[in-house]
């Protein structure tokens, strides 16, 4: 990854997030709204420094009929532009977690690919998570067993959700007349958060992690950045392996 000036300063961004970002999807559909950018290209959402900027974006969209949500991102990185700084807004987190998310963004400098918002985000997730394992095996063993337990329950509730895209995916394919996937679309959201219920109990020991997640409105644009993110990540991963488990053959 770049051994260069970025994530050697501190920076106080006197919010609790680094950027808003906008995810929309069509009512009875799973495939992301996308915004189109100069130089980058386009992108499966829309960043904003301003909650209120955010909020109002995602009104017009959901005026126009679409699913809409507003993610708190706590980083981001400028592909090399600048030198992006440690911030507030994840400097507290556990280190393993820590570290995971900067090599994330350090991974995008290393590669990013205009137009293809999937492939980016899946590329450096796996780095980010690659790169953690990696750089805790010189770490305590404490903080590897907090890292290795965070990333369970993250498996767990990925297993989730991706259950579920794959349901209403099979829904919206179908013949059923828009009422009746509406409907069904409400169901199925309902039981994915009695699985949830039912995970933190019968799993997780009582573990509420994820109850931000699931405590607030479900839709086909929360489901949006999962698979953006995570879905493509296991053949990264299988890469890894392929190319000897070496950052550099990898690449």
């Amino acid at each position: 990854l770049p051994d260069n000036n970025s994530y050697r300063n501190y920076a106080d961004l006197g919010r609790p997030y680094a950027v808003y970002n906008v995810f929309a999807a069509p009512e009875l559909s799973l495939e992301p709204y996308h915004w189109c950018y100069p130089i980058i290209g386009c992108a499966s959402y829309r960043g904003y420094f301003d909650r209120a900027l955010a909020e109002q974006e995602a009104q017009r969209l959901r005026q126009a009929g679409y699913d809409v949500y507003i993610a708190n991102i706590p980083a981001y990185s400028t592909l090399g532009w600048f030198d992006d700084p440690l911030l507030n807004t994840f400097i507290h987190w556990p280190v393993g977690l820590m570290a995971e998310l900067i090599f994330h963004e350090l991974a995008h400098q290393r590669l990013y690919i205009d137009n293809d918002t999937a492939f980016n985000e899946a590329f450096a997730t796996a780095v980010g998570q690659l790169g953690a394992q990696r750089w805790l095996d010189g770490y305590t063993p404490a903080a590897a067993a907090e890292y290795q337990a965070m990333k369970r329950y993250q498996n767990d509730f990925l297993e989730l959700v991706f259950e579920l895209r794959e349901q209403l995916a099979a829904l919206y394919a179908s013949a059923q007349n828009p009422a009746a996937k509406r409907h069904a679309k409400v169901q199925l959201f309902a039981a994915a958060q009695r699985r949830y219920q039912a995970l933190k109990t019968e799993r997780w020991n009582g573990f509420a992690g994820y109850d931000y997640w699931f405590g607030q409105d479900l839709n086909n644009a929360k489901l949006a950045p999962i698979g953006t993110y995570y879905q493509d990540v296991p053949a990264f991963r299988n890469l890894f392996v392929a190319s000897g488990e070496d950052f550099e053959q990898f690449y």
